[in-house]
């Protein structure tokens, strides 16, 4: 499996320190508040796992999941929820919780539906933003490190579902998902 990888972007130790120097802002920035962390599914769980260990506040932690790629490389534009957020967001300030913005096109679909659900606020932290390829009007409030325009995996982050348990964030050789 890491012999697919071409090169390493982000090592398991930055992105510990990534997940520590977030989990402490979003600390700072929520307090007082009634926090609702959701993570996007699947690519957000390692990055999820990580951060919240270090948010020091009392939250509740739900999940969202939301397909436009399917098993390639360039997305559909034909976005479906496969898993809705079970509570109620009346009251919260919600973070959700991206591995990559990338396009942005799933993820403002998905701002936009949590939008009608009377929450105080929605706030967007993505590990990896990847700002080159941006179609949507949406950007981050939280960003864990810009990477270039190329297919990046691991911590979470696949190609066709394989891939996510690699520890660091790699460039995939090109090879494989152009074969």
């Amino acid at each position: 499996m890491h012999e697919d990888i071409e090169r390493i972007l982000v090592t398991e130790e930055e992105l510990s320190a990534i997940a520590k120097k977030l989990g402490e802002q979003i600390t700072r920035d929520f307090a007082g508040k009634k926090l609702l962390v959701i993570g996007v599914l699947k690519g957000s769980i390692y990055f999820l796992t990580d951060l919240s260990r270090y948010i020091d506040l009392p939250c509740t932690i739900d999940f969202i999941q939301a397909s436009s790629y399917g098993s390639g490389t360039v997305s559909s534009n034909n976005i479906k929820i496969i898993k809705d957020v079970a509570d109620d967001l009346t009251g919260f300030d919600v973070l959700l919780v991206e591995d990559i913005l990338d396009t942005g096109r799933t993820l403002k679909h998905i701002v936009d539906m949590l939008s009608n659900r009377n929450a105080n606020s929605i706030s967007i932290i993505t590990l990896l933003d990847k700002p080159a390829r941006r179609v949507a009007d949406i950007s981050a409030d939280y960003v864990g490190v810009d990477v270039p325009n190329e297919f990046v995996v691991g911590y979470g982050l696949d190609y066709d579902q394989f891939y996510r348990n690699l520890p660091y964030i790699g460039v995939l050789k090109e090879e494989i998902y152009n074969s």
